[in-house]
């Protein structure tokens, strides 16, 4: 098995992006192996390591479909509505709290 090249932060070569500089470019790998591997040094930890495409090989991104928009817009609903209340809170409920701060925190209000 060969090994991947590894570059420096900041010194791929050109023709090589991260996923998410393909997904800012509006592409994605396709299916398409690692070619490369990037690493950004930390202090007294191990190096961030992010995978390298070719941005040559790379496909357009899949464009959103209407059952796709919509699936995603029940998601984010339910994420917004209190399980305690059943109101959409108008955010993201936290993780932490499992209800909208007013449910969570009665005695404040």
């Amino acid at each position: 098995m060969a090994t991947l090249p590894v570059y420096s932060w900041r010194l791929a070569p050109d023709g090589l992006a991260t996923r998410r500089q393909l997904r800012a470019a509006g592409l994605r790998p396709g299916g398409q192996d690692v070619v490369a591997q990037l690493e950004r040094p930390r202090r007294r930890r191990t190096p961030l390591t992010a995978f390298l495409y070719r941005v040559d090989r790379a496909k357009p991104v899949r464009p959103m479909t209407p059952a796709k928009h919509a699936a995603l817009a029940r998601a984010n609903a339910a994420r917004r509505t209190c399980p305690a209340c059943r109101t959409d809170a108008g955010y993201v409920i936290p993780v932490s709290l499992g209800m909208c701060v007013p449910c969570a925190y009665p005695e404040a209000l």
